[in-house]
């Protein structure tokens, strides 16, 4: 078995160009065409799958285009359009809030830095720092549950919490990358290291993760 003696930046340059070679076109799964929309989808992202979220968008975006569509609509109505989206009572308030603030305050454009995007409802640091990343290319890591698992398993960080784990992720990775190493590591995550059942066999950084190793040891290999 391969063992890993790499360690500090070598091992941390080596697992980016790794899953950057094997997810060289990785983006954002949430279908959107602007930052309004990325915005909202994101919102609705929480607690549930990109997929399903992605099932929902196309009919509320067409019946509700823009932020002043969702601010001037009933909540009900907005409820009853993303009610699969789980959490839709508390999302669907948040959805027509945020859009009041963005017709008062920003003139119905959605603003560009974190600081900013943080302040509207429904919109934490990781949802943030995905819409200012993707729409905007600010350097940002968004620390969802499969970049925090994916990160520490491999051993990129040794984090208890999302926070801390965007904090060492953004000491361990050149800044320049800090954007596509989010969408590399949640890529991996839904394809090969999953939360239950990672398939380690199929995976080409087990001679630099630091599970991988444990379990070679516990394994007695």
């Amino acid at each position: 078995m391969q063992r890993d003696y790499r360690t500090g930046n070598e091992k941390v340059g080596e697992v980016l160009d790794i899953l950057e070679r094997n997810y060289p076109d990785a983006t954002t799964e949430l279908k959107h065409r602007s930052p309004f929309q990325l915005l909202i989808a994101t919102i609705l992202s929480a607690q549930t799958t990109d997929r399903q979220v992605n099932k929902v968008t196309p009919e509320l975006f067409r019946k509700f285009p823009g932020p002043a569509d969702i601010a001037e609509a009933p909540v009900e109505e907005i409820e009853n359009m993303i009610r699969t989206c789980g959490c839709y009572r508390s999302k669907a308030k948040n959805i027509k809030e945020a859009c009041g603030i963005l017709m008062e305050r920003y003139n119905g454009k959605v603003p560009s830095t974190v600081e900013e995007l943080m302040e509207l409802p429904g919109v934490g640091r990781k949802t943030a720092n995905v819409v200012a990343s993707n729409a905007f290319g600010v350097a940002a890591i968004a620390v969802d549950t499969h970049v925090f698992r994916v990160s520490n398993r491999i051993g990129l960080v040794k984090a208890s919490d999302v926070h801390k784990t965007e904090e060492q992720l953004m000491d361990n990775i050149p800044g320049e990358k800090w954007s596509r190493a989010h969408h590399w590591l949640i890529h991996h995550g839904r394809r090969v290291c999953k939360a239950r059942k990672p398939l380690c066999h199929k995976c080409p950084l087990t001679h630099l993760c630091d599970y991988y190793q444990k379990l070679v040891k516990s394994s007695g290999d």
